[in-house]
């Protein structure tokens, strides 16, 4: 007598457009050819009066000017057990962290994480 294997738990779906814990920004996460992705696509909090909408800390001389719109900040997704896996980008300090995202409720639990240490914030459905 066969025993059935348990199933495999998905991670539940991530794509769609979020905004940002700080409501400075709306990201799309979708597709990016094999794995999953989260780019700005409308920014609601910018710099200050003055100050232009770019990449302006990036560390790579080339591409502070390039625009806050369509920035990639998501990279690298992939599932893994009941969430997903890869890198965040932070332009406002300029830095890439590991990150660990997943559905909590309607909302997106996003975590970036440096060694052990992670910081959670909670993106909700942007409309």
């Amino acid at each position: 007598m066969a025993a059935a294997a348990p199933l495999a738990a998905a991670a539940p779906p991530i794509a769609g457009r979020w905004l940002t814990a700080d409501g400075g920004a709306v990201v799309a996460i979708g597709d990016c050819g094999g794995s999953i992705c989260g780019r700005v696509v409308k920014v609601i909090k910018g710099p200050p009066a003055g100050k232009p909408w770019v990449d302006a800390l990036n560390p790579d001389p080339r591409l502070k000017t390039r625009p806050l719109v369509g920035l990639p900040i998501l990279t690298e997704m992939a599932a893994s057990g009941d969430g997903w896996k890869g890198k965040i980008y932070d332009p406002k300090s300029g830095k890439t962290y590991r990150a660990v995202v997943g559905r909590d409720g309607a909302n997106l639990k996003v975590q970036g994480c440096i060694a052990i240490f992670c910081q959670t914030m909670i993106w909700t459905r942007a409309g």
